[in-house]
């Protein structure tokens, strides 16, 4: 006997019926229920699927006494036959002969009526993704994490679970969440505390990952990271999730190859198995959704400098709240423009001044630069950032005293460039990001299952 033979069928898998089917139960949470004199029509879902079937209830039958209990957001479970439906853009529908009310829901349920904001519907997360934009919305979060793994699999890279907990500060940027046993107000010293050092939520696992590829060659890690950053922008989440692969024998160029097909093999991935949930968000999210998606398979990524960047945003003509200075930060509206107005497609910019990026990247030539890129797409901006790492043993040391830290505690980080030291490289997708790109959700917030922001951790 299969497992599949011992489990309750879905309504994804009765929908996609070739033929009738006799004799089967559905279970799901009603969606909407009309009636008339003669019968009772109830639409469900389970969730495995955007589209719901239609239940048919003869008013003859002993289970229509239970129509007026059954409200929106009821659960049942039904005993009936699947048959062709007369009705107008559905297949089949089911013919009831039984109905059990499983779980009521009374009229304070909040989603008995349509037509909520996100906004308010950021308040019942616990809710919403009963409601089709969230229920689309996060069965394309599970494909694409599937799609992610596939991605890498394919290319023979193997998955490596990096901390949670660490006592590395990757970015440098003193963003992080402590995490101590110590109680608040307490005079104990750190050496005192559970991990025996300062020990915080990581803000990336680059750093262990590197450590892995200087011994398996292409790995990539995926999972939760954090930054304590005060930031409502809709781009930016206290906790989210991040794709970052380290791949030894890689300069920037083979950085930057890496990353363009990754994300065009997610969106084609996004094209062809979530036709349904594209046909939803290119309906009612952004009706140029699909268009901008086929686009991203068929134009070349460019590639551009950043000083070619800051040029042509100075020769642009337009007045960015943000001033455009070389040696500075390219701001979400310098992206953008970038990648939604001048290059009308994704677009990877690289070679950024040393003095605002990481310790760890590689110093070019020049003096000036790293050798760092980001990837930006329109409505985005930054979706992937990268670089390829310094492995000279010399020059790691100086940067790390230029930026303040301490060679002991990254004595394991420095072996690496001691212990057959070679060039490699790396970067970091935002997974949410990439969710807000291919879906065309405009608030990070909205593609994350329960959303991290200052102030606000409820669940």
């Amino acid at each position: 006997m299969h497992l599949s033979d011992l489990m309750p069928e879905t309504l994804r898998q009765l929908l996609a019926s070739e033929s009738a089917v006799t004799s089967i139960t559905a279970r799901g949470w009603v969606r909407t229920r009309r009636d008339s004199k003669a019968c009772s029509f109830l639409e469900i879902t389970d969730g495995s699927c955007f589209k719901g079937l239609q239940v048919v209830v003869d008013a003859a039958l002993p289970c229509a006494e239970l129509m007026p209990r059954i409200l929106t957001g009821a659960s049942i479970e039904v005993d009936g036959d699947l048959v062709a439906s007369p009705a107008a853009g559905q297949k089949w529908e089911l013919q009831a002969r039984e109905v059990r009310l499983l779980g009521e829901a009374d009229a304070t349920y909040p989603l008995q009526k349509k037509g909520h904001t996100p906004e308010f519907l950021r308040t019942i997360s616990h809710l919403r993704p009963r409601t089709n934009l969230f229920g689309n919305v996060f069965r394309v979060r599970s494909r694409m994490s599937f799609a992610i793994h596939r991605f890498f699999q394919e290319q023979g890279f193997f998955h490596v679970h990096t901390p949670v907990i660490t006592s590395s500060d990757c970015e440098g940027a003193g963003e992080l969440f402590r995490v101590t046993t110590l109680k608040q107000g307490s005079n104990a010293k750190p050496e005192e505390d559970f991990f025996g050092r300062p020990t915080y939520l990581t803000v990336s696992g680059q750093l262990q990952g590197e450590t892995f590829a200087c011994a398996l060659g292409n790995i990539y890690t995926f999972g939760p990271t954090f930054r304590a950053e005060n930031s409502n922008t809709a781009r930016h989440a206290a906790e989210f999730w991040m794709i970052e692969p380290e791949m030894a024998f890689y300069d920037l160029a083979a950085d930057m190859t890496l990353a363009e097909a990754n994300v065009r093999y997610l969106v084609k991935a996004m094209l062809e198995e979530c036709p349904e949930e594209l046909e939803f968000f290119n309906k009612f999210v952004d009706k140029d959704l699909t268009a901008r998606l086929q686009h991203t398979l068929t134009k070349p990524f460019e590639r551009i400098s950043y000083t070619e960047a800051v040029d042509l945003l100075l020769k642009s003509g337009r007045s960015f709240e943000h001033p455009v200075v070389w040696g500075e930060g390219l701001q979400t509206e310098h992206e953008r423009y970038i990648a939604e107005e001048h290059v009308k497609g994704p677009v990877t910019i690289y070679n950024y001044p040393k003095a605002i990026k990481p310790f760890y990247m590689r110093q070019n030539d020049d003096g000036k630069t790293v050798a760092a890129m980001d990837l930006l797409v329109p409505g985005i901006g930054e979706i992937i950032g990268g670089s390829q790492r310094e492995e000279r043993l010399d020059v790691l040391r100086a940067a790390m005293e230029h930026h303040g830290l301490s060679e002991a505690d990254y004595q394991w980080y420095v072996d690496l460039r001691r212990y057959g030291s070679v060039p490699h490289a790396g970067y970091g997708m935002g997974f949410e990001r990439l969710l807000m790109f291919v879906t065309g959700v405009s608030n990070i917030r909205d593609v994350i299952p329960f959303a991290r922001t200052p102030g606000h951790a409820p669940y």
